[in-house]
């Protein structure tokens, strides 16, 4: 039984030119970079299979890559969003700008000025208070957990260097003006390569 032709595949320039830039930018997480590859090419003609063959990856992969790519065309979202997983069932829930920096000044003050009897705060303590607080509904503390560590921001430091998760783009200019109106005890100024530095 002859196997039916992917679908096919034609990039813009400026598609291709923004796909090459994020395989040649060494901080490009690996999962998107082999993405990029999967829809480069395929783009060249590769059919699915060839493109597993070469990147070592299942065919199956590779048709999951080019038809979410296909589909993502048609709404026209950046590239980058292109190759960003997929919403799951289960998933928690998408939070607020505001609600992640209220996350981040929780996480940079002091646990016992909210009545909790320990010196750093956690990812389970931090969600249990947000919730507390009103902030949020409900969050687990894994994805409390996540979205620190994307931002890089460790509760036990004393001074922290923030960098916008990939989840909230272009957050540090808002950040700077959140995080003074909610936490005026941190002192908030710039660092090195648009990082938002606290001190406490």
């Amino acid at each position: 039984m002859a196997q039916l032709a992917p679908k096919s595949l034609t990039l813009s320039q400026c598609d291709r030119e923004e796909l090459e830039k994020l395989l040649n930018r060494r901080s490009t997480p690996q999962q998107i970079v082999l993405r990029a590859k999967i829809i480069l090419l395929a783009d060249k003609g590769s059919n699915n299979r060839e493109i597993g063959r070469e990147l070592k990856i299942s065919r199956y992969m590779a048709r999951r890559w080019r038809n979410r790519w296909l589909e993502l065309s048609e709404r026209s979202l950046p590239v980058i969003e292109r190759l960003q997983d997929g919403e799951r069932s289960g998933v928690p829930a998408k939070f607020s700008i505001e609600q992640v920096v209220e996350l981040f000044a929780l996480a940079c003050s002091d646990p016992k000025d909210y009545g909790r009897p320990i010196s750093d705060w956690t990812a389970r303590e931090l969600a249990a208070e947000m919730e507390k607080q009103g902030i949020v509904k409900s969050i687990s503390p894994r994805h409390v957990g996540r979205l620190l560590e994307e931002a890089q921001i460790k509760p036990h430091a004393l001074s922290l260097l923030v960098d916008s998760p990939p989840s909230t783009t272009n957050l540090m200019p808002k950040l700077k003006t959140y995080l003074i109106c909610i936490s005026p005890q941190l002192s908030v100024g710039w660092g090195a390569n648009e990082q938002c530095v606290l001190m406490k």
